[in-house]
């Protein structure tokens, strides 16, 4: 048996309790300082306030004061924190992780430098480490899942990426089950990058839901045509950036384009990519959702900056991302939505 804690008691670090508890190991679940409303609930219900299902039996609550405790002897550290905890990751929880700890990671996006790079976030954690001085394992977990999918014990099949293929393993014989499926890479920048980019593109696609509501009615059939347009030029620009990443090869790309599928069809970023091709700019979108940032508009954004600062240096051309740059014209210049449909469009001889 194994101990797993948990950091971080959103809806993704506490669906990842179910399989980890199911497979007979320890759990510890960790809130953030933002979590203690949900970890009081946790604690009096063995349920998670987003959840339909309680966890199953045996898990252990702990608030952030409480984290040091909960870190004893742990087997598996999983962090739970979305993108925009990823600095209170670094500062607050990297230090105090036992030496040559196993960390995985549920946290998806992308940071850039002035330079025009794309980092992931466990190579900007593991920069961290090595100011610290500390050894530590840094895994990710990326592929389509949502949170409560997985509670319900849907089918699902993700991918963990590492430096070390026995760490994975080893992660993997802890994780698996029978409705969680587990690939593994050592191909970090391929599959954090894929899992990333899809954010931003989901948003593109969600924009052809938005013009068609807007043309024919709100209540009006879903047009499909225009949309595997888009999808279909998503995974073309998601490659093309894959390949400038770096990425050993493009097997990873089919987690990105899942995660791509599963995010166009649920989610705010759905919404905010219907209201844009409704009419609204990207302010009202954002007055409508009373102000919440969301992943998808920070990633479009980060990925657009660097590659129009690669295109400057020569080393890509903005022309081979159209639709990405139309998707940045829109939430950096408030620009209105007209799909460049044309420029989509290839001769092959």
């Amino acid at each position: 048996m194994a101990t797993v804690t948990i950091i971080g008691a959103g809806m993704m670090g506490s669906a990842l309790a179910f399989p980890a508890r199911e497979n007979g190991h320890e759990v510890r679940v960790v809130g953030t300082h933002l979590d203690q409303e949900i970890i009081q609930a946790c604690k009096k219900n063995n349920r998670h306030p987003k959840f339909e299902t309680d966890f199953p039996e045996g898990i252990s609550f702990y608030f952030i004061e409480e984290v040091e405790e909960a870190l004893k002897n742990a087997d598996l550290v999983i962090g739970g924190i979305s993108s925009f905890g990823v600095d209170w990751f670094a500062d607050r929880i990297l230090p105090i992780l036992p030496e040559r700890s196993i960390v995985l990671t549920v946290t998806k996006g992308l940071l850039d430098t002035p330079e025009g790079k794309l980092i992931s976030y466990p190579t900007f954690w593991q920069k961290k480490l090595q100011a610290l001085g500390k050894q530590i394992s840094l895994n990710a977990v990326g592929g389509p899942c949502t949170s409560y999918e997985l509670v319900a014990h849907d089918q699902t099949e993700v991918a963990f990426c590492g430096s070390n293929m026995e760490t994975l393993k080893k992660i993997k014989e802890i994780m698996a089950t029978d409705y969680y499926h587990i690939s593994l890479t050592t191909d970090i920048i391929g599959l954090e990058s894929a899992v990333a980019l899809k954010n931003g593109y989901a948003l593109g696609i969600a924009l052809t839901v938005g013009l068609n509501q807007a043309k024919f009615g709100t209540e009006s059939p879903l047009h499909f045509n225009s949309q595997a347009a888009v999808f279909g030029q998503s995974l073309k620009e998601m490659a093309r950036l894959l390949k400038f990443q770096g990425a050993l090869s493009l097997n990873n790309l089919s987690m990105g384009i899942g995660d791509l599928y599963v995010t166009v069809y649920g989610g705010r970023t759905r919404l905010v990519g219907i209201l844009l091709g409704r009419g609204m700019n990207i302010d009202e979108v954002q007055d409508e959702l009373m102000g919440v940032t969301l992943e998808s508009l920070v990633v479009a954004k980060r990925v657009a900056k660097a590659v129009k600062i690669n295109a400057d240096q020569g080393k890509l051309k903005t022309e081979d991302f159209p639709l990405l740059m139309h998707i940045d014209e829109i939430l950096s210049e408030k620009q209105p939505v007209r799909i460049p449909w044309e420029t989509f469009t290839y001769t092959e001889e």
